[in-house]
């Protein structure tokens, strides 16, 4: 499903320039649910970006199914990016002025589909995470477990193949975080790849693979099948 080879990425921080990722190889396949882990600063969030994106490399090859990304215009990134990714994030990035249901239909309204078809679509996946009773509350109004569950429902609006999750258990108790995992799960056993990143050790073992980073490079890829 995806290729990535001696992906490599650099920031800029006024003087020093830090490397987030250096020659980082890893493929990952259809169905697969992997957890990525490693101290802070080890490139996680910036592999994650990459992945879906939302950021690029300096240098390296990135290969989604037929199309190879480096060589695509950003319009055709951002077509790919709206079709194949769902996003989940620690700090959920809903829109404060729209209710859950219309945080779900925005995607869709980005993806041109027709109003009747894109409110049964958003009411379908709002039930699909158990908030048929908060369809017209705001985020301000919904507690954390219920904010992350219209993220995954808005992540899911335009049936994509990947999920990308950023700590997305991150700003929950134990117990609603573990609402959203089972959510996941669901997910991954329903076909949907899922790539997460977490620091906890009992998380990083809720994948069939793991992959370990430290400083910038793959430390162990646990769990890979031969």
């Amino acid at each position: 499903m995806i290729t990535l080879e001696g992906i490599s990425k650099s920031y800029d921080l006024g003087s020093v320039q830090i490397s987030a990722l250096k020659g980082i190889d890893l493929a990952i396949d259809r169905g697969e649910f992997i957890t990525v882990m490693g101290p802070s600063g080890s490139g996680k969030s910036t592999l994650l970006h990459i992945l879906g994106i939302l950021d690029s490399p300096d240098a390296g090859t990135y290969r989604l199914e037929e199309h190879d990304l480096m060589t695509l215009s950003d319009k055709e990134l951002s077509r790919i990016r709206n079709q194949h990714f769902g996003f989940v994030f620690q700090s959920f990035n809903l829109f404060n002025e729209f209710n859950a249901f219309e945080n779900v239909m925005f995607p869709l309204m980005y993806a041109g589909i027709r109003g009747s078809e894109r409110r049964e679509r958003a009411r379908s996946l709002l039930v699909q995470v158990g908030l048929e009773h908060r369809l017209y509350h705001y985020p301000n109004m919904l507690s954390g477990g219920e904010q992350q569950r219209v993220a995954i429902a808005r992540a899911l609006a335009n049936d994509p193949t990947l999920i990308l999750a950023d700590e997305p258990t991150g700003n929950l108790p134990s117990d609603k975080g573990e609402e959203i995992l089972q959510i996941l799960d669901g997910l991954n056993r329903d076909g949907v790849t899922v790539v997460m990143v977490t620091h906890d050790d009992v998380l990083g073992k809720r994948g069939s693979r793991c992959v370990r980073l430290r400083d910038g490079v793959v430390e162990s890829d646990t769990g890979r099948a031969a």
